[in-house]
């Protein structure tokens, strides 16, 4: 089958949707079709494009067996709410012309748009009308509810407009996917019927990622002692986590019988705040995006993982970190309301806290660093939750499966029939 993919990230960036993309694609070709990928630059999640990557042209080249189109964008270092939309727009308009010229020589049998950027969906959809493919659109979030959600947008009649252009993109596919019961009962709300809709959760390698021992190498770098307990936050840092929650937690157990040092990996707008908040502080540290060969030895760096979120972003988006961080049986604390999506997935493998409460975040942590009986439990049972239903050879043999079946009169599911399918085989009525 020849699959034409649209989406604003790839590879060589490491983390998140990009990483997302990228397995996707070369798991495809691995699978024996052929596959294309319209994409941008690599420029995240620090928002910043490497200078060899940047050009006003596009660039074409081949890793892995998957041929990439690089379209410019423009990338603002201070990415706001009005920068981002502009940064979004100027994917849409640079990727057309490939997008399109691709489509209509090769004739791909499907054309998948994945979202980040949902500006860029249209000409997907165009695409694949001109070219008689089957259209998909796979939405990593909900980004115009997130963006009016956290506050990067505020225009009252700026939202109902792209609320109800969102409604035509969405009508404008064959098949929607998304990455949680939750925000499939989302699009339900939005008007995407049923038979329309498709659970394609994110994934993780459970081969790669294992338990292992905390004695890291990465462990004696940052100048730990095997007493410390090491509470983990690793991914982007924008506004959208509520990271400073976990600096604040940080600074009330600077004292405290069991040392807890808190570790921040990652890379983002929000660092140099965060930053500038933890400064004194000695239970703090900082590091950059770790390697994708190092990310076992980081996960499994940690005793606890932490997974704060700001309570306006509950299920409207999933964060992609989380099955890394189930695969390497460590418990995770992870503050959201009872009922959304993250916490549903973390019962049994974590303490859900109420979100925004940083005194609540240094009781949990403390709770978890003074048993270590209720960290193995809680870790394993992380583990197993990451071997049922997060696996990334059965949720990607099961959205090839339903590729190869695909009719677009037709609602899918992973074997084929009909109905909502949700490619782990995990079904949203859970």
């Amino acid at each position: 089958m020849r699959i034409l993919v649209c989406g604003i990230n790839y590879a060589p960036d490491l983390i998140g949707v990009p990483k997302y993309n990228t397995e996707l694609c070369e798991t495809l070709v691995d699978l024996g079709h052929e596959v294309r990928i319209v994409t941008a630059p690599p420029y995240y999640p620090a928002w910043h494009t490497p200078p060899e990557h940047r050009t006003w042209f596009h660039r074409r080249e081949t890793k892995r067996g998957v041929r990439i189109v690089r379209s410019p964008i423009y990338v603002p270092a201070r990415p706001s709410g009005a920068k981002r939309l502009v940064h979004h727009g100027s994917f849409a308009a640079s990727s057309a012309v490939p997008l399109l010229t691709t489509a209509m020589s090769w004739r791909p049998g499907i054309v998948l748009a994945v979202a980040p950027s949902l500006l860029s969906a249209p000409v997907a959809a165009l695409a694949a009308r001109l070219s008689g493919a089957t259209s998909w659109l796979h939405l990593q979030d909900l980004e115009i509810d997130a963006a009016f959600g956290l506050g990067l947008l505020e225009d009252g009649r700026l939202r109902k407009l792209m609320l109800a252009v969102e409604r035509r993109i969405l009508g404008a596919f064959d098949r929607v996917s998304t990455i949680s019961p939750q925000m499939i009962a989302r699009l339900e709300q939005k008007g995407v019927a049923r038979h329309r809709l498709y659970e394609l959760r994110n994934w993780v390698d459970v081969e790669a990622i294992r338990p292992g021992s905390r004695e890291t190498a990465l462990r004696s770098e940052l100048g730990l002692t095997p007493t410390d307990i090491v509470a983990l936050y690793s991914g982007a840092m924008s506004h959208k986590q509520g990271l400073d929650l976990i600096v604040q937690a940080a600074a009330s157990l600077r004292d405290t019988d069991v040392r807890v040092c808190f570790v921040l990996c990652g890379n983002g707008p929000h660092r140099d705040e965060l930053q500038r908040l933890a400064q004194g502080l000695d239970n703090v540290r900082f590091l950059d995006l770790q390697p994708t060969g190092r990310l076992a030895e980081l996960l499994n760096t940690a005793d606890i993982h932490l997974m704060p979120q700001r309570p306006e972003a509950a299920d409207l988006v999933l964060p992609s970190k989380l099955s890394g961080m189930l695969a390497s049986g460590r418990p995770i604390v992870v503050m959201a309301d009872r009922g959304t999506g993250i916490a549903c997935e973390a019962e049994g493998a974590g303490l859900v806290i109420r979100p925004g409460r940083a005194d609540d975040l240094a009781d949990a942590v403390m709770r978890l660093a003074g048993d270590a009986d209720l960290r193995a439990s809680l870790g394993a049972g992380a583990r197993r939750c990451a071997e049922q239903r997060w696996d990334r050879g059965a949720i990607l043999s099961a959205l090839d499966h339903a590729f190869s079946t695909l009719d677009r009169s037709a609602p899918i599911g992973p074997d084929g029939s009909e109905g909502l399918g949700a490619a782990s085989g995990y079904t949203p009525d859970r």
